[in-house]
């Protein structure tokens, strides 16, 4: 029997109260139990510490609410010119890393990873570099604590001041090609290859054979913008040219993206990143990408 993707949310439109305290990850925990997913992804700033008794708490508030804890976007910055900023996100690197040894289920657990901001005076040549070096220097330690590395095709990240530096995919694909390890692959996010100006189903196919992860987003162009203006954009957080809403409604052709998962056997997590319009929302999310597996999966159960 081949097993099903599983469905893991990400709390999108809580992304600041959960990193600021206005709400506490015990909270959010307990409003997700009622989302009908399998999983939950973190942020790292959702955690208030890293003891060993902290992060029990959060297990087994999950287990009440039968979820388990597969993955944790974490968002490391490599492409800055100090190598000393750079080994300190190694460093801060290791240490999600070690916190997903501890909250993961055991079977699987994964960090997200990313090149870094796209800053003006850094060259292409040194930010692929600078995050092939990062990278391989992280993977004995992930490999050690039974975690992948999962590299995301990114738009940015909410607290940056730059898009990130391999948004395009000529960028991301040099930097992943440049690494091999089973505890490494791709996180795949249609909709930020939307806001690259590219084709998300020319992308995954290009990286479908070295796919782990997934995001399920659906983005929309806000009335007025253009996907000039997200792209131009410098400043902390996402473009207001940026709306998010239910996955399935939006800019992506999810059959498409199924049909291609499908043919790969694609059997890893896919994470919902949505709520941003209210809970009912990520719900609804949850709902659609269900039906999707069972439709393209149900043929070989």
């Amino acid at each position: 029997m081949n097993k099903n993707p599983r469905i893991s949310v990400f709390p999108k439109g809580y992304l600041e109260e959960l990193s600021d305290g206005r709400m506490t990850i015990f909270e959010w925990i307990e409003q997700a139990g009622t989302l009908g997913a399998d999983g939950l992804e973190l942020y790292p700033t959702f955690l208030k510490d890293t003891s060993e008794q902290y992060l029990l708490s959060i297990k087994k508030a999950a287990e009440k609410e039968h979820l388990i804890i597969p993955m944790m976007c974490s968002s490391p910055d490599f492409t800055h010119p100090d190598a000393a900023f750079r080994e300190n996100e190694i460093n801060k690197m290791k240490k999600m890393i070690d916190v997903m040894h501890f909250l993961g289920p055991g079977d699987f657990q994964s960090c997200r990873v990313l090149s870094g901001q796209r800053r003006p005076e850094v060259s292409i040549e040194e930010g692929i570099q600078w995050t092939v070096d990062a990278i391989n220097e992280l993977l004995p330690y992930a490999e050690s604590k039974n975690v992948h590395l999962v590299m995301e095709n990114h738009y940015k990240d909410g607290f940056w001041m730059y898009p990130e530096f391999a948004q395009k995919s000529e960028v991301f694909l040099q930097i992943i090609k440049q690494i091999s390890s089973l505890y490494f692959g791709v996180n795949y996010d249609p909709s930020n290859a939307i806001f690259a100006g590219e084709d998300p189903i020319v992308l995954l196919e290009e990286v479908k054979n070295r796919l782990i992860t997934a995001h399920a987003s659906d983005r929309y162009l806000a009335e007025g913008y253009s996907l000039e203006d997200i792209q131009k954009y410098v400043n902390e957080g996402y473009s207001e040219a940026l709306s998010h809403g239910v996955i399935g409604k939006g800019l992506n052709d999810y059959h498409q993206i199924f049909t291609i998962l499908k043919s790969v056997d694609f059997d890893g997590w896919i994470s919902i990143e949505d709520g941003v319009n209210g809970l009912h929302e990520l719900k609804e999310s949850v709902v659609f990408l269900r039906d999707m597996i069972d439709k393209y999966y149900a043929l070989t159960n």
